[in-house]
């Protein structure tokens, strides 16, 4: 069986094996996750102009979740992360005097990222660390500011991310408390979304299964940190 045969067969076989993010640490799906549109069909979405790239919300949650700066927190995956893709983490801060539970951030450069994985490059492809995990964690930078903030969990699927638009975004956003934070985070880079990727982005328009690639650049800005 020649290579794009075999290839072909293979992304066949993840194409219907969609997953969400609806939970953090120990709490029930969607009480601290806004609940997305994907809760039942888990869809990805594919668009990075639309507006629900953002947190692709269908709805708010009332449901905060305490979390302390410098200490991991893990974002869940229903059922398992199954396709083959960078995972990455952008929190955003809600301004003073208003929540978390209702505070929308629109179009404003307020994300940073904070996380973001690797692949293994090696001459029978591409590996991604969170493949098949059913939770990810992710450590709060410790020099946040006490205060809300939404954590957005991404992973990309990029089985059949070949052309424009192909790529898969697996998206939610956590509303959590921050305390214990120096304050002195001061992000370099701030992005908007949508407004941080393009279509043809080399992190996202890419071929992973032949020829393989000799390197991964993932989209967005660089991760910040203390």
């Amino acid at each position: 069986m020649k290579f794009s045969a075999a290839a072909a067969l293979l992304v066949a076989a993840v194409t219907d094996a969609h997953y969400t993010f609806p939970s953090v640490g120990t709490t029930a799906d969607w009480a601290v996750v806004r609940q997305t549109k994907n809760y039942q069909s888990n869809g990805p979405v594919t668009d990075v102009q639309s507006a629900d790239i953002r947190c692709y919300q269908m709805k708010n949650t009332a449901g905060i979740m305490n979390v302390t700066a410098g200490q991991p927190v893990s974002y869940n995956a229903k059922a398992s992360i199954s396709h083959p893709g960078p995972m990455s983490f952008y929190i955003a801060k809600v301004p003073a005097g208003e929540s978390v539970a209702t505070w929308e951030p629109g179009t404003a450069k307020v994300w940073s990222k904070i996380y973001q994985d690797m692949p293994n490059i090696a001459a029978g492809g591409m590996s991604w660390p969170t493949q098949g995990a059913k939770s990810v964690s992710v450590t709060l930078p410790r020099c946040l500011a006490n205060g809300e903030y939404l954590l957005r969990a991404e992973h990309i699927g990029l089985h059949s991310a070949g052309s424009a638009g192909g790529a898969q975004f697996y998206i939610s956003c956590a509303q959590i408390s921050v305390s214990g934070g120096s304050g002195t985070f001061a992000p370099k880079s701030q992005v908007s979304f949508p407004g941080a990727y393009s279509a043809t982005d080399p992190g996202i328009m890419i071929n992973i299964y032949y020829p393989i690639p000799k390197s991964y650049t993932p989209p967005g800005p660089a991760v910040e940190s203390c």
